[in-house]
């Protein structure tokens, strides 16, 4: 193994569990690899590309997001040569022919339709590996269905290279990968080249940091749960944060990445410890001399009010900030010049930011139905940034104790297993319109079938499974044998005759009560009626239910078998729904199509084809307003203006109100009819796919294509600049697709490009 090694230039000894992956991946098989954080993971993906290299074929290298991508891309340039390294994201595309391409998922999954990026041969010409690195994002509510295609498509020819963090079921996704791809195999490990140590911090306990765990493995006793707070009384509690910070300094377990879920408790955590002194003198030369430099590339920055706190070694990061802030953030942490950074979850998200230590501001964090505990996917992503591997022996995680969460729940979640991936497979309109394009309703069923969610019951399927295990339960435990050797018709038989018994002769007697008061003689009906009942007796007391004293109890167990029965049946009519619910949902985005004009004979139309390639929410919604005509003789402000109004999605943002133009607010009142009409037909086949108009950012854009400096728009406003970016860089995405899709008129084309070319200035243009 040393030979390969230095063949393959890893100056250490592999792990049993990378040297297993590589092994596989020689024999050309695919590969899930499922590891902790930090567990050294990209070695397996660095070895498919030295022999990609080695045999001069091509290799993908995906992931989640486009900050990911970027680092690897400047990651491997610096490791194999620009020359052969080249980047695609949703608004980037450099040397896109070479050996080593990185791209984000969305990219690649759109490769493999072959539709605006060419043919499927031509994108994936001598791509003999892609590396799906992130793969556990699967588990993402809105994006993971781009993991599934991805792997439903990829031809069979290309290994796979799956690299997840722990999950639970990674033997069910290897199964499934192994069914729809190729043989793959399953490289599963919880070693982590450095162990991680958990601590409490409790405030009644305000100079140090507790064991959390015995060695055992048992809560620490001298931990005790925070005291309850009045609500009225929490805005006076003093913030932890000073505390945790000076004994994890005073134990020598900087730097660390203190993770809360607020954007405005980062900044103020930031700036409650900027006066601890965490650096050296020597330290915060370096730190100022970085960032002059990396200032006077990116002028934008200057001036930056959190420039102060990087001098003292803090810094927060977040989605509020601007993207080339938060790039240089990253890197003086990667120097160790920041001793604490101050983040949101999103940090925990594959970026290479490793820490001396991890501190978790609270185990629980508000939804949108109130709190709710972290799951044990989300506190292993973050308690995984612990630990820098060849620098740390010990990575140190700690939690603090808060109102929301008790130390035992801490304990809890701290030793529960990963939780499993489960399926987010979404039928869209451009899916639909995509895979009716290559091939037949029936061909396409089938690759819908593929998916992991037909696959995998899963956890959506598990209270199902559950309803359905106790009626049949109850089914078995209320059989009851008859001591007479009936069987139960026969006793429903009986049960029957006695109920008809019982309902005549009542009715018998009320004629008889009747004839009497009246004083009249009895018909020879009423007389046969009479006659008939007492048979009716005789026959029922012939029966030996008649005599039997566990006949009340047999009859209720009938009863409630009956019911059991009929529940388990509609549990069953539910799992047969839930197992084509995914099929079920394409047949109602084709129904939608084929209503609108967009599909004829399962073939896309003219608009079908340009709606195949638009990518966005709702694809169906995006081609009502291009064909509308609503976008044409708009200026390139004006366009860019109602685009951002239909791009942005719903959010808690609280925004002044800002006018904007009379032509932007006439297109949009014409969208909102447009909305309206689509809305109606997507009710009639039961879809819900979303639809945005949300003003939030319009006038800014508008103000910022017409050439107003970034001081202008951001003026007063309370909101991040990150988030200002990110909207605009949306927009861009939606008229870059403009540009390039079939069937846009011309007008609309040119203005698009003019638009792109004004929103892309500093520092929106700016990683």
């Amino acid at each position: 193994m040393e030979q390969e090694q230095t063949k393959y230039d890893f100056p250490f000894e592999l792990d049993d569990f990378q040297k297993e992956a590589c092994s596989l991946i020689d024999e050309g098989k695919s590969v899930v690899l499922c590891a902790p954080t930090g567990a050294g993971k990209t070695v397996i993906a660095q070895h498919a590309i030295h022999r990609a290299i080695e045999q001069g074929h091509r290799i993908f290298y995906t992931t989640p997001l486009k900050a990911l991508s970027n680092q690897k891309f400047y990651d491997f340039g610096a490791k194999y040569g620009t020359e052969r390294v080249g980047l695609l994201t949703g608004d980037t595309s450099v040397n896109r022919g070479a050996q080593i391409v990185v791209m984000t998922t969305e990219v690649f999954r759109n490769m493999l339709y072959g539709t605006n990026f060419g043919a499927v041969a031509d994108n994936l010409k001598d791509v003999k590996y892609v590396v799906l690195d992130e793969v556990h994002y699967m588990n993402d509510e809105q994006r993971g269905t781009v993991w599934e295609e991805s792997i439903i498509y990829c031809p069979t020819n290309v290994q796979i290279i799956a690299l997840s963090a722990t999950v639970a079921n990674a033997d069910e996704l290897t199964d499934w990968i192994n069914t729809v791809h190729s043989r793959t195999e399953l490289v599963n490990t919880d070693f982590r080249p450095v162990p991680l140590r958990f601590h409490y911090y409790d405030s009644s306990q305000p100079d140090k940091l507790l064991p959390l765990l015995t060695p055992s493995g048992q809560l620490n006793t001298k931990i005790r749960a925070e005291k309850h707070v009045p609500f009225r009384q929490r805005t006076k509690q003093v913030s932890p944060v000073k505390n945790v910070v000076r004994n994890l300094a005073a134990a020598d377990m900087l730097p660390a990445i203190y993770f809360t879920f607020s954007r405005k408790k980062c900044d103020e955590n930031m700036e409650r410890c900027a006066s601890m002194e965490l650096v050296t003198p020597a330290e915060r030369e370096q730190i100022r001399q970085f960032v002059d430099e990396f200032i006077a590339e990116n002028y934008h920055l200057y001036g930056n009010k959190h420039i102060e706190y990087l001098l003292q070694g803090v810094a927060s990061h977040h989605a509020g900030l601007l993207p080339a802030w938060k790039n240089l953030v990253e890197q003086l942490f990667q120097r160790g010049l920041i001793k604490v950074i101050f983040a949101t979850e999103t940090l925990a998200a594959g970026i290479n930011m490793p820490a001396r230590s991890t501190v978790i501001s609270s185990t629980s964090k508000r939804g949108d139905n109130g709190h709710r505990m972290l799951t044990a996917n989300e506190f292993l992503q973050m308690s995984g940034r612990a630990g820098r591997r060849g620098m740390d022996e010990i990575g140190y995680v700690t939690v603090v104790g808060t109102n929301f969460q008790s130390p035992e729940e801490v304990a809890e979640l701290v030793l529960s297993s990963a939780n499993p991936l489960e399926s987010r497979f979404s039928p869209s309109y451009s899916m639909v319109l995509n895979l009716l394009q290559r091939f037949s309703l029936d061909e396409a069923q089938e690759l819908i079938k593929k998916s992991f969610g037909y696959f995998s019951t899963g956890s959506r399927f598990a209270p199902f499974l559950k309803a359905l295990d106790d009626e049949e339960k109850l089914i078995r435990e209320r059989e009851f044998v008859c001591q007479w050797g009936l069987g139960d018709d026969e006793m429903l038989n009986y049960d029957k005759l006695r109920s008809q018994y019982v309902q005549d002769r009542q009715t018998f007697k009320k004629i008889l009560k009747q004839e009497r008061a009246k004083n009249r003689p009895l018909t020879p009906e009423t007389i046969a009626f009479g006659e008939e009942n007492k048979k009716m007796l005789a026959k029922m007391q012939s029966c030996p239910c008649d005599r039997c004293k566990v006949y009340k109890k047999h009859a209720h167990s009938l009863e409630v078998i009956e019911r059991a029965i009929a529940r388990k049946k509609r549990v069953e009519k539910e799992i047969e729904h839930q197992r084509d619910v995914f099929w079920n949902e394409f047949l109602a985005h084709r129904a939608v199509l084929t209503d609108a004009g967009y599909l004829k004979d399962d073939y896309p139309t003219d608009r079908g084809i340009t709606t195949s390639q638009i990518r966005s929410e709702n694809e169906f919604f995006i081609a009502e307003i291009i064909f509308s005509g609503v976008l044409e003789d708009l200026t390139p402000a004006q366009l860019a203006s109602v685009i951002c109004a239909v791009t942005t999605e719903d959010s808690r943002i609280e925004m002044p109100f800002m006018p904007i133009g009379e032509k932007v607010r006439k297109a949009v009142n014409q969208i909102r009819n447009i909305r309206r009409r689509v809305e109606k037909l997507q009710n009639s086949y039961k879809l819900d796919d979303a639809m945005y108009i949300n003003l939030y950012f319009s006038s800014l854009i508008e103000l910022w294509v017409e050439g107003a400096d970034w001081e202008t728009i951001t003026g007063e406003l309370e909101i991040g600049e990150g988030d200002i970016v990110r909207s605009f860089k949306r927009v861009v995405d939606v008229l870059r697709q403009l540009t390039t899709i079939s069937n846009v008129p011309d007008a609309i084309v040119f203005t698009a490009r003019e638009a792109i070319t004004k929103i892309l200035r500093e520092p929106v243009n700016a990683d």
